[in-house]
């Protein structure tokens, strides 16, 4: 039986609102005038034929010390979670092999380890379904003790908070670091070999960790369908009104063929199975075809050899990785909620006050030989882009062409459901997502202003807006 792909993808991923987050700059009187066609690109051609929305209309702004609520997560049946529509039926074979390795749990005996996050993806990527982002309650504390597991549960981790991985910023020696450091260890685990006597990392200096939580996988085939050309073509769209804004981006680049990378929460990956390969891994400790070598190599650790998920060319079936990155490659975006007046007033201001100008609402995929990926309408509220996003959001984490201060613009599709924000889960509503955002060179700057002038009532259509993807 394969092994679970448990590939937590923490130390690589892809944030909400963590691009320009509702970037804007606020004319007299109110929002400026969309410009037009912004945000509603398709087939490489950014803006074409559009028409902008209705001017909302100018509204006093919120009286000082008046705050908007955040609606809160959506109840009911899961929005997300199903397969792309039109599959094959051996495309849907795979999608529901995979989605079964996504949920299995791993054992010290299967490769779990010597040094983990967590034993399973399911854990971590549960809500609202699987294929998400953390739950309500964090199964990490109880994997710290697992199974008679000596781990002590970090400080930074709560039975009630996000899932969490860490980073260092610099090594012992004062080094640049940047690495995933994995929280728990094998040790006094009843499936561990008796002589493992491995510890856990030393987490004594909160100034030298950073975090980072999970990030959805809904969709992820469609963003890994979109043409470089078309991201290109889009960000270029609209340039004056960006630059007004103060809006600049780029993308991160694979350094061998100049392509743009697009998965990670600094667009650090190039490919699904990297994202998959390096997570099962780093979070999980499995080694695969793709990353071979164990990150910690204690004789006294290991029962099992490396690779430790490979395909079995006997038997003819595949490797974990190869099933997960077919699970997230089929995946479908989740379904929006139903429309009110509310929501389409929101849907204005979303591009009246500037916030399409990074979270683009609609991207198009080019060719694909998989026809339920083939030059479809990929509504993800996201340029895909990097964006300096100021002091403090940096993180001091460079990964490839990434700064320290740069986040990709986060797809804002499933956020209706989603529980905590931002790359760190520090924020845990959107209002708090939202003007966090704000911070000496962020781009973000302008928007946030902009929004902070809204009348409360605007505020809280946006709000529900958002609410509603």
């Amino acid at each position: 039986m394969n092994k679970q792909v448990v590939a937590v993808i923490l130390g690589s991923g892809l944030g909400l609102l963590s691009c320009g987050a509702l970037m804007a700059q606020r004319g007299p009187g109110g929002p400026p005038p969309p410009g037009p066609g912004q945000g509603q690109p398709g087939q490489g051609q950014p803006g074409q034929g559009q028409q902008p929305p209705a001017q909302p209309a100018a509204q006093p702004p919120a009286a000082a010390g008046e705050r908007a609520a955040d609606p809160g997560v959506r109840t009911g049946p899961s929005l997300a979670g199903a397969p792309l529509p039109g599959l094959t039926s051996g495309e849907r074979a795979i999608f529901e092999q995979g989605k079964i390795a996504f949920d299995e749990v791993d054992g010290v005996d299967e490769g779990l380890g010597p040094r983990f996050n967590l034993d399973s993806c399911g854990g971590c990527h549960s809500a609202p379904s699987t294929g998400g982002t953390s739950p309500a309650l964090n199964p990490q504390i109880a994997a710290a003790t697992k199974l008679g597991a000596l781990n002590r549960v970090p400080p930074f981790l709560d039975a009630n908070g996000p899932v969490r991985v860490v980073r260092f910023r610099r090594t012992p020696d004062g080094r640049p670091d940047g690495g995933v450091h994995a929280l728990f260890v094998i040790t006094g685990r009843s499936d561990a070999p008796g002589g493992c006597r491995i510890q856990q990392p030393d987490f004594a200096q909160p100034g030298n960790i950073v975090f980072r939580i999970p990030t959805p996988v809904f969709g992820l085939g469609l963003i890994e369908a979109i043409p470089d050309s078309t991201l290109r073509a889009n960000l270029a769209a609209n340039a004056a009104r960006r630059d007004a804004l103060g809006i600049h981006g780029r993308f991160n680049t694979n350094g061998n063929d100049g392509t743009i990378t697009r998965f990670g929460w600094k667009a650090q990956n190039k490919s699904l199975q990297i994202f998959s390969g390096e997570a099962y891994n780093v979070e999980v400790g499995v080694t695969n075809e793709l990353f071979p070598q164990e990150r910690e190599e204690d004789p006294a650790c290991s029962i099992t050899a490396p690779v430790e998920d490979r395909a079995d060319h006997d038997r003819g079936s595949f490797a974990d990785v190869e099933l997960f990155t077919q699970f997230m490659r089929l995946l479908d975006a989740p379904r929006t909620a139903p429309s009110n007046a509310s929501i389409e007033r929101g849907r204005q201001l979303f591009d009246a006050t500037g916030c399409a100008a990074c979270h683009t609402p609609l991207l198009r995929t080019g060719r694909s030989s998989v026809a339920a990926l083939n030059q479809k309408d990929v509504r993800l509220y996201s340029d895909l882009a990097l964006h300096d996003m100021g002091g403090a959001l940096n993180d001091g984490i460079a990964q490839g062409g990434a700064r320290g201060g740069d986040w990709r613009t986060a797809p804002l599709w499933g956020l209706s459901q989603r529980l905590f924000f931002l790359h760190d889960g520090r924020a845990r509503n959107l209002v708090d997502a939202i003007l966090m955002h704000d911070s000496r060179g962020s781009e973000a700057s302008a928007v946030i202003a902009n929004y902070n002038g809204l009348a409360l009532a605007q505020q809280q259509d946006l709000l529900a807006f958002l609410r509603s993807l």
